[in-house]
């Protein structure tokens, strides 16, 4: 994993620049999203990052520990929220010169190596070399208690053995490599039987021990992908420490590393307070029931999180704390926003259709698949919204249509198509009544359920929402996992702000009242 190690403003740039070194390196299984998202993120928004003073100059060695400190923070932060994150091989692209030269040096390497075998009498140096490079990876391989199998390789790949061999002519490294296969095959993870069974199948020594290597290089991955996910439950307490540790060292080189964070608790506290005037009664004063609704931290800090499902990511920072995971909460922000689009629909439709269509078994997963492939890739620049659905509207009714007909029923009449296809369309207009009833649930939703956290049950799904709850319920675990863990993280310094905020809040209420 890289750094660019060029000289930020604010601590909020050397994370911001983590971010993208971090996606381009780590495994991510929405790569498409993630990369849609940071190309529609311009990197001049970090300057518009407000300064409590100017930063003061900093040494290249500084520069240098302080990017190593955040790329071993990122990483150490990547295996504790991403639970399918994964090792994977470096690849290079195509036609760089680090490929070319890479490919030159080992094209050399085994054209030497197939030269010396071809020599009469044939010469072993390179192929005992890579003999004992197999044994260290078979030995790494092994657990402590593994003492029969380390006595096996230890025994059969004596180095010293196979080199008296080789200078009496009597080596036969077609029976070694027959042992590596074999041991291979003992110690690889089941995925890899397939690669191990067209190890046999090759039969010219330089091309098997190509091959052989290439199926150590995957073992090791197997075993690398199989320690992180043992350290994960260890490592998010250590991680959040760490983290946390790290982020008090920006904070002290730069002050104002907790502006934006500020501005988006205050934002939080404002929405709630402004919720509390509304549910008052209107015979009821601010200073005669301002007890009755003081503001909880916890109340502020779960609506600045929901805040940030409704974030406007191209004209707007990204709060300091939680920018490490802004990727993160944008790809869950589209997963909604595509979400919020297929329940509308759905609702939509199945009103229309009535309770004996939406009871048939596979007809509400038939249609929801249709809408969903539909929407597929609505976040992409040339998606235009109102065709797609305009093409949902007609696959829709003509599947309702073909139901009914299948079933006995009488199909729509041409009105009443008409008046589903119209209501269908007019999803695409950002104030239709029943996509911001859907919307509102939705947040309610996820509200509950960070409310209810530590629960292992989730809170029960609002009205209207049963046809897409499935998919509701695994963005949530989701959203739960990264906002309990930077909560984990920060919440020291979310409590620090907070209360202030919530102080001053108070201060106003208490002032109004004794003006009362």
């Amino acid at each position: 994993m890289s750094q660019n190690p060029d000289k930020p403003h604010s601590s909020e740039e050397k994370l911001s620049g983590l971010e993208d070194d971090q996606e381009e390196s780590l495994d991510n299984p929405d790569q498409s999203i993630r990369k849609r998202i940071r190309q529609s993120v311009p990197g001049s928004l970090r300057d518009d990052t407000p300064k409590s003073s100017p930063p003061r100059p900093v040494s290249i060695e500084e520069l240098m520990e302080t990017a190593k400190g955040v790329t071993n923070m990122a990483l150490a932060h990547e295996i504790v929220v991403n639970g399918d994150f994964q090792i994977k091989p470096a690849e290079l692209p195509e036609h760089s010169l680090e490929k070319k030269v890479r490919d030159i040096v080992h094209k050399a390497f085994w054209d030497c190596l197939e030269a010396q075998l071809k020599e009469d009498p044939p010469t072993y140096d390179h192929a005992i070399k890579l003999l004992g490079e197999i044994k260290e990876n078979l030995l790494s391989f092994l657990l402590p208690g593994h003492t029969r199998l380390r006595s096996q390789i230890t025994e059969v790949l004596d180095l010293d053995l196979i080199k008296q061999e080789a200078e009496n002519g009597a080596l036969d490294i077609s029976k070694l490599v027959e042992f590596v296969i074999g041991m291979m095959g003992t110690l690889c993870a089941p995925a890899r039987d397939e690669e191990i069974k067209k190890l046999k199948d090759i039969h010219e020594i330089v091309p098997l021990f190509r091959a052989i290597f290439s199926v150590l290089d995957l073992m090791k991955m197997d075993m690398a992908n199989f320690a992180v996910s043992s350290i994960r439950p260890k490592l998010m307490q250590q991680s959040a420490e760490y983290e946390r540790k790290k982020f008090q060292e920006f904070l002290e080189k730069q002050p104002n590393s907790l502006d934006l964070v500020t501005r988006w608790l205050q934002e939080a506290a404002d929405d709630l307070a402004k919720l509390r005037c509304k549910m008052l009664p209107p015979h009821c004063s601010d200073g005669a029931t301002g007890g009755a609704f003081t503001l909880c931290s916890t109340a502020v800090q779960n609506q600045a999180y929901l805040k940030l499902l409704k974030w406007d990511h191209v004209n707007r920072p990204f709060p300091e704390t939680v920018l490490m995971d802004q990727t993160r909460f944008q790809e869950i922000q589209l997963e909604l926003e595509q979400l919020l689009l297929t329940g509308t629909v759905l609702l939509v439709t199945f009103s229309a259709a009535g309770s004996a269509l939406v009871d048939m078994p596979g007809f509400p997963e038939k249609i929801k698949t249709i809408v969903k492939v539909l929407l597929t890739g609505m976040h992409l620049p040339s998606f235009n919204v109102k065709e797609a659905l305009a093409t949902v509207s007609e696959k829709v009714c003509a599947e309702v249509n073909s139901c009914l007909s299948q079933h006995g029923f009488t199909p729509f009449s041409a009105e009443r198509e008409t008046v589903l296809k119209g209501q269908i369309q007019a999803v695409a207009n950002p104030d239709n009544t029943i996509c911001k009833l859907i919307d509102s649930r939705i947040q309610k939703f996820l509200e509950n359920c960070l409310a209810s956290s530590h629960q292992k049950s989730f809170p029960a799904i609002p009205g209207g929402l049963g046809p897409i709850q499935r998919e509701l319920e695994e963005i949530a675990v989701k959203y739960v996992r990264l906002v309990n863990y930077n909560k984990m993280v920060f919440s020291p310094y979310y409590d620090a702000v907070l209360g202030k905020i919530l102080l001053k809040e108070e201060s106003q209420l208490a002032g109004k009242s004794e003006e009362l």
